[in-house]
């Protein structure tokens, strides 16, 4: 019995050691697979994590970009906001002037609306004076028309001689004179001075000439005294006029004395007529001079 068992013993010992042979060949094939998958799994998760660390790069690249590009639209909003806010103080500035503007536009349409009225309102004035220094001429020339003195049909001035009115050299009227006076002017202011045409009359107006004997001054001298003498015979009560035609008078005579400096030449010559150059001379001016500088203020006025 002990023999077989010790042959039974000898027989088995063998396949106990390749048993654990094999499994420690399992063991490390086993090891070796595992190492195999770990290194598999850490070159995969290496490879991952270096393509998520490019997307991150990437990732960080781009927000770098919108980063910097929204700087930019910063700077661009905050430069359209300084320029809006500048176009807004001219808008509010334009308007302000544009209401000033539309103030001066309505005075100054007031203004030119107030000259056209008074300008019209002139015009007509002025017509009428227009027609008035006509009626007058034709109502003095009516009165002169059996009279040997003549009326100027232009201007409705009456001469007279001064050698009919004076003495030579002298300004004293002689006793003929004054009866030729007594008779021509009240004919002659009494039209001028007549309701009718009275208002119309700016200036009536005694001009005393002198030929070119003698100095310019010493001919001054003369005819202003011959002016005065003649007007102050109008003046006197006791030759023709009512004290209340000479207060009119007296608020619009004006005496002049010319010299020289008017003289009457022959007809078709520029010879001097000293006869007809010794001469008085009375006559009148309307408002039509007045109105004309007036229109002429207005229509300066309304020039830009």
């Amino acid at each position: 019995m002990k023999i077989r068992q010790r042959r039974k013993n000898t027989f088995e010992e063998p396949g106990y050691w390749q048993s654990f042979s094999d499994m420690m060949a399992a063991l490390l094939l086993i090891f070796i697979l595992i190492i195999a998958i770990t290194l598999s799994i850490y070159r995969q998760k290496t490879t991952d994590l270096e393509q998520t660390q490019l997307k991150l790069n990437a990732a960080r690249q781009e927000l770098d970009d919108a980063r910097a590009d929204l700087a930019v639209s910063k700077r661009e909003i905050e430069a359209s906001n300084r320029e809006l806010e500048a176009s807004l103080a001219e808008l509010r500035e334009a308007y302000a002037n544009a209401a000033s503007t539309q103030d001066e536009l309505a005075a100054a349409n007031q203004a030119i609306a107030d000259a056209k009225a008074e300008l019209a309102a002139t015009k007509s004035e002025l017509q009428d004076i227009v027609g008035i220094r006509t009626d007058i001429i034709g109502d003095l020339q009516t009165r002169f028309l059996n009279s040997s003195m003549s009326v100027d049909a232009q201007t409705g001035s009456i001469t007279f001689s001064s050698d009919v009115l004076f003495r030579y050299n002298s300004a004293t009227l002689t006793e003929d004179s004054r009866n030729t006076l007594k008779e021509i002017i009240p004919m002659y202011l009494d039209v001028l001075l007549q309701p009718d045409y009275q208002p119309y009359i700016a200036e009536i107006i005694i001009e005393g000439h002198t030929d070119t004997d003698g100095s310019y001054r010493s001919n001054m001298d003369l005819s202003a005294d011959r002016a005065n003498a003649v007007a102050s015979f109008c003046l006197a009560p006791e030759n023709g006029l009512s004290v209340d035609k000479i207060e009119q008078l007296q608020k619009l005579l004006t005496v002049n004395g010319r010299s020289y400096s008017a003289p009457v030449y022959l007809a078709g010559t520029q010879e001097i007529d000293m006869a007809a150059s010794r001469r008085v001379e009375i006559k009148f001016r309307l408002k039509e001079d007045e109105m004309i500088e007036k229109i002429s203020s207005i229509l300066n006025q309304q020039t830009p």
